[in-house]
């Protein structure tokens, strides 16, 4: 009984460590860990530029495998200290954290695979539970469900945006030809879209006077084609908030407002109430 008693022990402070951001020793360690995702990502960079990584080749591959080695040992941490493991190695967090630290392994199999370690880069999304800015979760409601409410009108904005640039596109092909570099009409709606994005990368400009209108037109067209999006959103996201301040929407997300970083020992869930005692996805005590 006692050895059960001290093994749910340091079971229950290695959860606490790893998982809680609320406390201490969770705080540093979550901060200790975003250090070392950003020195790792920086890592992957720097290797993928020739000249660095033939100078300190060595010294940059020790470091990798000194953060990897920690990932590792974090990860199996990680398991151990919940009474679910498979909850959290089937997570989001869980399948994120496990393809961040087999890459280096499988480099010994599998040539360039090392390149795999920038995933470690998504890991960043841990820095929510640091800052609480799980808070802010009603307002992404919100914004989640004005984004699904316009997805119909933006689908039929693309699809006009689409058939505009492959109609302009061809004329442009038949307007200004090879000379222009216009060889095709797929390059041609290439440069179109291009220029209707106001990105303009000027590898390919019309020549002739008619050209030159058509191109003024489509650039003209694009500073409004941006907006329109933008437009969609907001009037749904607007309709969102009023139809949630009708209804006390408001009131109803009050909760978001008092919600803890804390994790649940048993299936890992996060988001938790604060006066909250049983986890809400599993029900087991926390």
């Amino acid at each position: 009984m006692k050895e059960h008693e001290v093994h749910s022990g340091w079971r229950h402070k290695l959860h606490e460590i790893i998982y809680e951001a609320d406390t201490p020793k969770g705080k540093v360690f979550d901060i200790a860990l975003i250090i070392l995702i950003v020195i790792s990502v920086i890592l992957v960079m720097l290797e993928t530029v020739d000249e660095f990584d033939a100078k300190y080749h060595n010294v940059l591959w020790f470091l990798e495998w000194v953060v990897t080695v920690f990932f590792t040992v974090e990860y199996i941490a990680r398991i151990i200290s919940i009474k679910k493991p498979l909850k959290y190695i089937f997570s989001f967090y869980g399948v994120i954290d496990f393809l961040s630290t087999i890459p280096l392994y499988l480099s010994y199999i599998f040539a360039g695979s090392q390149v795999l370690l920038a995933v470690r880069a998504f890991r960043l999304l841990r820095i929510f539970r640091i800052l609480k800015l799980v808070k802010f979760i009603g307002e992404a409601s919100q914004l989640s469900h004005a984004l699904k409410a316009s997805r119909t009108k933006i689908a039929v904005f693309i699809y006009v945006v689409l058939i505009l640039s492959v109609i302009m596109g061809t004329f442009m092909y038949i307007i200004e030809g090879d000379e222009a570099g216009f060889t095709s009409i797929p390059r041609s709606i290439y440069w179109t879209i291009v220029t209707l994005t106001t990105v303009g990368y000027g590898d390919i400009a019309p020549q002739t006077n008619l050209g030159q209108f058509i191109a003024t037109v489509i650039m003209i067209l694009g500073y409004g084609i941006i907006a329109v999006p933008t437009g969609i959103v907001t009037t749904e996201f607007a309709k969102e908030y009023k139809k949630n301040q009708a209804a006390g929407g408001l009131q109803d997300n009050a909760h978001y407002v008092h919600v803890n970083t804390q994790s649940c020992p048993s299936c890992a869930a996060e988001g938790h109430r604060d006066n909250a005692k049983h986890c809400y996805n599993c029900g087991d005590l926390l």
